[in-house]
């Protein structure tokens, strides 16, 4: 019985995103994109630490009443799509019909992709860009680039995504994990710190931002093109 009721804690705890993506979607209604932002981290944090306690404690065999792969992927389209297109649609970042493109094509491409059954890799890496937009925007919101460069990224990662580019997992992918997971968890801390001084960060920190965000993006096409092709 206490078996069972620690699996059920795993899938509350879980839930717990749907709560912190409704408290990020005000903060993005009232134009508070730092708070918006810091409750997408936390809820970002909460996702990475669900995982590897639903494996541990058995949730599939001790709660299976529950989905957790369902209820994971209904928060991740919250958190890691649907407010981050809102809030680079209403920032101003991109003006105009800029924006309606970026969030037309991020909320489309990102269902399907979502729903997309090859999503997943042998080694638990994703075949393409796996949406994580609140990534993306983030580093945007950081960096204020121009609204073209910003168009541009979002045009080639939503190619990304139905292309077989490999991209990682932090937590889940084996290989270089003693790298990329403490980078996943410094880039976490940077961009909570981005956030709470309200995107007026060091520049040392929008650089290690940008420098982190890259390898994440780009270490799993590394990985694949260095992968031993078969006999």
């Amino acid at each position: 019985m206490y078996e069972t009721w620690r699996a059920y804690s795993v899938h509350l705890f879980t839930a717990t995103g749907a709560v912190f993506s409704m408290l990020a979607m005000l903060a993005a209604v009232d134009a508070q994109w730092s708070l918006m932002f810091l409750w997408l981290v936390v809820a970002f944090i909460v996702d990475g630490i669900d995982g590897p306690l639903a494996r541990r404690y058995h949730v599939k065999s001790k709660a299976p009443i529950i989905d957790g792969v369902l209820l994971d992927l209904i928060i991740d389209y919250l958190t890691y799509v649907f407010i981050p297109a809102f809030a680079l649609f209403n920032s101003g970042l991109l003006p105009g019909w800029t924006g309606w493109f970026a969030i037309i094509v991020i909320t489309f491409a990102s269902v399907l992709y979502f729903a997309d059954t090859r999503m997943k890799t042998a080694d638990n890496s994703f075949w393409g860009f796996p949406g994580c937009w609140n990534m993306v925007a983030v580093v945007l919101f950081a960096t204020q680039p121009d609204f073209w460069v910003i168009l541009l990224l979002v045009a080639v990662l939503s190619v990304a995504m139905f292309r077989s580019i490999k991209f990682i997992h932090p937590v889940r992918t084996e290989r270089w994990r003693p790298v990329s997971l403490p980078v996943a968890v410094i880039w976490t801390v940077l961009a909570g710190w981005a956030a709470w001084a309200d995107f007026q960060q060091p520049q040392l920190v929008t650089w290690s931002l940008v420098v982190t965000s890259v390898y994440l993006l780009c270490v799993g096409a590394v990985q694949q093109l260095s992968e031993p092709k078969p006999a």
